[in-house]
């Protein structure tokens, strides 16, 4: 627990203050003892001990007076000349009444046995070192105030923390909704080629998307699903392209059974297989072909989805994924908000033919 929380619950602060002037107290009581321990009359040690621990104590009250002070009159640009006149005779005050008390515990119960004692003595001693208390007050101010800057510095970057993720999560909520009707436009126009020539093959893809949009909906501002969940969004945007491309379209999913309950972000595999379909089936009139892989090793997962088609130019058979398309810079753009450097997204070519996109992310549950 940080010590700005600790110091929020009031017999916390009580407690470590008293505990803080005690230490003190007795840290006094044994350089004074040792000092006059060698006189020829030494007086006892407990006399010593309670002079110093009321002289202690002194301070333990004056302690809460002390920071509310600081906190009432902040050493800051606004109004500084007034608080360091306020402070600087608080302290001379809180310095030659602390040093007076001692002194006077002193005469009673240590220097009494001491024939050379004068007043004029105890006024000299009180002026010569009251600037020790004077100073114990400023050290109070100086802990107070690195205390409230630190606390002020913390809520800062709490504050900073929050705003970068609500800035994140608006920025993947808006890639995740440019998808939505990017998919949507794209599904509209093939039902609109599709409602004269083969109605019923129309009415299918609008039933399709119907259970796709209601999918969509229930995962409304979640940014990550389940495996599982994501490859019933797949299936549903595949049975709309199956109504396009009739048997020209067969998908092959091999899916390791552990990676079913991995999380990676909602509606993030379907850009891709878009991007398969346009580029690598749809442009031929031979059957095609996509196969989707997910496996786990090294606490990763990895997922592989690869087409048949005539895949990337000679000049450009491997790399990064081009920023090209909506669907694909969007996927790029997801990824990088929520994983970072921690994130794989790589297209190659296949010794087969065809076109192979890998998404690695961490593995988690």
């Amino acid at each position: 627990m940080e010590i700005a929380k600790i110091l929020e619950r009031r017999w916390l602060r009580i407690v470590l203050i008293l505990g803080v002037w005690t230490l003190f107290g007795l840290f006094l009581t044994s350089q004074t003892y040792m000092v006059v321990s060698r006189r020829d009359k030494p007086p006892a040690w407990h006399k010593v001990f309670l002079a110093e621990m009321a002289f202690a104590y002194a301070w333990a009250a004056l302690t809460p007076l002390t920071l509310w002070l600081a906190r009432r009159f902040p050493l800051e640009r606004a109004a500084w000349g007034r608080s360091l006149a306020i402070h600087v005779g608080v302290s001379l005050v809180a310095g030659l009444g602390t040093r007076i008390l001692r002194d006077l515990l002193f005469i009673a119960l240590v220097w009494n046995s001491y024939d050379d004692f004068s007043f004029t003595k105890l006024l000299l001693n009180v002026y010569g070192f009251f600037d020790y208390g004077a100073m114990i007050y400023w050290l109070i101010l100086l802990i107070s105030y690195a205390l409230n800057y630190y606390r002020r510095y913390r809520e800062g970057e709490i504050r900073a923390s929050r705003l970068e993720a609500q800035l994140a999560q608006a920025q993947l909520e808006a890639l995740k909704m440019q998808l939505q009707p990017h998919f949507l436009f794209n599904t509209l126009h093939s039902v609109s080629a599709l409602i004269h020539k083969d109605p019923v093959s129309a009415d299918r893809m609008i039933a399709r998307l119907g259970d796709f949009l209601r999918l969509t909906l229930e995962n409304a501002g979640t940014q990550e699903v389940s495996l599982q969940e994501e490859l019933e969004f797949l299936k549903c945007y595949l049975e709309i392209e199956r109504v396009r491309f009739r048997e020209r379209l067969t998908v092959q999913m091999n899916i390791e059974p552990q990676t079913l309950n991995a999380r990676l972000p909602n509606l993030i595999l379907q850009p891709i297989v878009e991007n398969a379909i346009k580029h690598g089936i749809a442009p031929r009139t031979k059957p095609g072909r996509i196969e989707i892989e997910a496996r786990r090793f090294n606490g990763i997962l990895h997922v592989q989805i690869t087409d048949n088609g005539p895949g990337l130019p000679a000049n450009g058979g491997s790399g990064r994924i081009v920023k090209g398309g909506v669907g694909l810079a969007n996927t790029e753009a997801r990824l990088q908000q929520l994983y970072g450097s921690d994130h794989r997204l790589d297209l190659a070519n296949t010794s087969k033919g065809g076109l192979t996109v890998i998404l690695e992310i961490p593995f988690k549950r």
